[in-house]
């Protein structure tokens, strides 16, 4: 199996319709959503696709070898069950369920059916975080110390009824929604935290869920993520610092509205003083989606498990249900 595979998609809206795009040679034959016009929309683009407005119509078919799921919170790993059970490698998008417990069942699944399931982190795949793990496991900085993460936007009229604010839908905030993606990264730099703190609040918005959430996260060796999710951010921004005891690394800008996507790197002399700076910019349209699913479509063809997998996805949920206790 790799390239040239058949994919469903479930949920036709703005980040299915990205995955439509980043398939990588693979065929799109069957796409289902609740709004019936996005479905058939999303399969006009694709010779030979049908829509549906019943997942269920969809997951099982015989000429399906993927499924992207691609719904609100509340439906990710219900639908991710089912296509497992139907014998279907899955790509769910973060954060794959409400609560960490939602994916139980799914991780026990994914092992009897002997199928992959792959969590749409998709950040791991922009360009400046894939050459900051180049970076960082070349061993240039030097054991790492700590990470400061910040990520957010404003919303836009209405936002706070929209399903995000919806906690049955969404199962939280901002925390659950961009704050998922700076946990995901600060695990894949730093490891385990056995130490979580933080607060969450609303701000801003007329909501029941977090518009604002402050973490801190600790390592059992003292490494610290520091991290801020906002939906209160009125010039969109990402920015991503990496510390170790031989430089730094900082990250800012994810394209569009976020900015130029660049990451610089400040390596100590050992005579200490102003560090040698080298930086890497990229312009380009946002490739990360290709670029992780075709890592997805090489681990099927080499039988490999995700390197972006359920286990991230449920660690992430145990700190952001911690969180939501404090």
């Amino acid at each position: 199996m790799g390239g040239g595979m058949n994919i469903a998609i479930i949920g036709c809206g703005f980040i299915g319709r990205k995955r439509a795009n980043a398939m990588c040679g693979s065929r799109l034959v069957a796409c289902a959503d609740v709004v019936a016009k996005h479905a058939e929309a999303l399969a006009e683009g694709h010779a030979g696709a049908v829509a549906a407005t019943n997942w269920q119509d969809v997951v099982g078919r015989d000429d399906v070898d993927i499924v992207i799921v691609a719904t609100v919170h509340k439906a990710l790993a219900e639908i991710t069950l089912a296509a497992v059970e139907a014998g279907k490698h899955v790509l769910v998008e973060k954060p794959a369920a409400r609560r960490a417990g939602e994916l139980d069942p799914v991780i026990e699944a994914a092992k009897r059916k002997d199928v992959l399931v792959h969590v749409g982190f998709n950040h791991r795949y922009h360009p400046a975080l894939l050459k900051a793990q180049e970076l960082v496991n070349s061993g240039q900085l030097g054991e790492l110390m700590y990470i400061r993460g910040r990520y957010g936007h404003g919303g836009r009229v209405g936002y706070d009824k929209e399903w995000r604010a919806k906690p049955e839908l969404s199962g939280g905030g901002e925390l659950i929604d961009q704050g998922m993606h700076l946990i995901d990264l600060s695990r894949l730099f730093l490891g385990e935290f056995p130490h979580v703190d933080g607060f969450v609040t609303t701000y801003f918005w007329d909501m029941p869920v977090e518009d604002n959430g402050f973490v801190l996260l600790r390592t059992a060796s003292n490494q610290v993520a520091w991290l801020h999710a906002t939906w209160t951010e009125w010039k969109n921004m990402f920015s991503f610092e990496i510390s170790g005891r031989k430089g730094k690394l900082d990250i800012f800008g994810l394209g569009g509205s976020y900015g130029t996507e660049r990451i610089t790197f400040y390596r100590m002399h050992e005579t200490m003083g102003p560090p040698e700076t080298m930086a890497w910019e990229y312009p380009q349209a946002d490739n990360s989606w290709a670029t992780e699913f075709r890592e997805f479509l090489e681990d099927i063809r080499l039988g490999r498990q995700p390197a972006a997998g359920l286990g991230d996805a449920q660690a992430a949920l145990r700190i952001i249900e911690t969180l939501y206790r404090l």
